[in-house]
């Protein structure tokens, strides 16, 4: 089986390599109403940021925070992933609501074997993958991965501002347009955008059956977004660094990599008195 950063699930079927899999779903009701054999939860809330942790403060690092690495080396290594584990995640958004963000946190590890199940749940189903409601025999754990910081670009507030400031730079923004644009905003408690942001959804990385576009499709797109950007110097954001890196993937199939991922987002953007684009 060749890895990264999508599998599609009749490859997947059709495999004989053991991986771990891993349900990156929010909370537990939807895990336990049917996953895919096999499959442990990495809930969003609690593995995949500090948004479960009693000191969780959303203006400090958004609503999705990252956990330390040394918690994620614990972490990975109590689902039994040591750096030659191949990995498939998924959940069932085609990738928006957690699973690409813990290929992310994977690949920022220096886990080079993780890919994300394309087109999710949904399509897992729709080929044949087998579901269930059983609890997974809990794997042997290892120690704790061998880990100590993350290896690909984020940004901090501070270094928005100066994105911001700068011409060479841009901040792309992947919520909805309607999010966007300060129409709604049913998360966070005002609505508006980061002033000087550009915005394509997320959602318009995919195709009408929920799968990823092509390489070329979404090579073609971004190179418009970019305008002359080189992808290096693209600053990634949503509401709260999750469904970004759904497309710092999509960025990465389409051959443009090393955009920075800023996790703390409009969550945080929003709670820090800064200034907030109008609604258009």
């Amino acid at each position: 089986m060749s890895f990264g950063p999508l599998i599609a699930p009749e490859a997947m079927l059709a495999s004989s390599t053991p991986v771990r899999l891993l349900d990156a779903r929010p909370g537990a009701a939807a895990f336990a109403s049917g996953h895919l054999a096999g499959a442990h939860h990495a809930d969003l809330n609690r593995w995949l940021s500090t948004a479960s942790d009693p000191t969780f403060d959303p203006a400090n690092g958004g609503r999705h925070p990252l956990p330390s690495p040394s918690a994620w080396a614990r972490r990975l290594g109590l689902w039994a992933i040591a750096a030659d584990t191949p990995v498939v995640v998924y959940d069932d958004v085609a990738g928006g609501n957690g699973a690409c963000r813990l290929w992310w946190m994977l690949r920022a590890f220096g886990h080079s074997k993780v890919a994300v199940l394309d087109g999710g749940l949904a399509e897992a189903k729709a080929a044949g993958l087998v579901v269930t409601t059983e609890e997974p025999i809990p794997p042997t754990p290892l120690p704790p991965y061998p880990g100590d910081r993350w290896l690909l670009p984020t940004v901090a507030i501070q270094t928005i501002e100066q994105y911001l400031e700068d011409p060479a730079r841009k901040v792309l923004d992947v919520r909805s347009r309607e999010r966007w644009r300060g129409e709604s905003e049913p998360i966070d408690p005002v609505a508006g955008r980061i002033p000087g942001s550009v915005n394509l959804p997320y959602t318009e990385n995919l195709g009408p059956n929920g799968r990823f576009k092509s390489a070329e499709a979404l090579r073609a797109m971004y190179l418009r977004l970019l305008d002359g950007t080189t992808s290096d110097h693209l600053a990634v954001h949503c509401g709260s660094g999750v469904t970004a890196c759904h497309t710092l993937l999509a960025l990465e199939l389409a051959g443009l990599p090393d955009s920075s991922l800023y996790v703390g987002s409009y969550s945080e953007w929003c709670r820090s008195g800064r200034p907030l684009g109008k609604k258009l």
